[in-house]
């Protein structure tokens, strides 16, 4: 056996359906497009979401919610994390460059430090919010709170 023998399985390969080739085809004359209306027609292409002239989905469903065009959208860092940060790195002051460095946020993102976990080191932080709870965690420590 060699290249010049293979063969695709039999049944595997149709000859294709070569429409519009004459009536003696039996493909000719409508060349499958039946008679009449847009889809039989050169240069059909319908609109998107056009449903036959039925009401389309995007019309009949109801519009709802607001999108807040000012919203500031932060990135959130728990005081457990910091924690973690500063035994792993024996830190005083924990600010976005060492979030960044330890992979927590991008480079662009702005920083919100929120409450959940236990704080126990005395630090320094920078960010750009704090919630109530994780601002008076840091000062109860002696840290001190930096808002960018």
């Amino acid at each position: 056996m060699d290249l010049s023998n293979l063969t695709p399985a039999a049944g595997s390969v149709k000859t294709r359906k070569r429409v519009g080739r004459g009536s003696g085809s039996g493909l000719g004359g409508t060349s499958t497009r039946g008679h009449k209306g847009a889809k039989s027609r050169s240069g059909y292409s319908k609109k998107i979401g056009f449903e036959g002239g039925q009401m389309p989905i995007q019309r009949r469903l109801p519009k709802f919610g607001f999108k807040n065009i000012n919203r500031v959208e932060f990135k959130a860092v728990n005081l457990n994390v910091l924690q973690a940060l500063a035994e792993a790195n024996n830190l005083t002051k924990v600010g976005l460059t060492e979030l960044v460095a330890a992979g927590y946020v991008a480079k662009t993102a702005k920083v919100k430090i929120l409450a959940q976990g236990t704080l126990t080191a005395k630090l320094e932080v920078e960010a750009h919010a704090f919630s109530k709870t994780a601002e008076e965690a840091i000062v109860a420590l002696g840290g001190t709170v930096v808002k960018l």
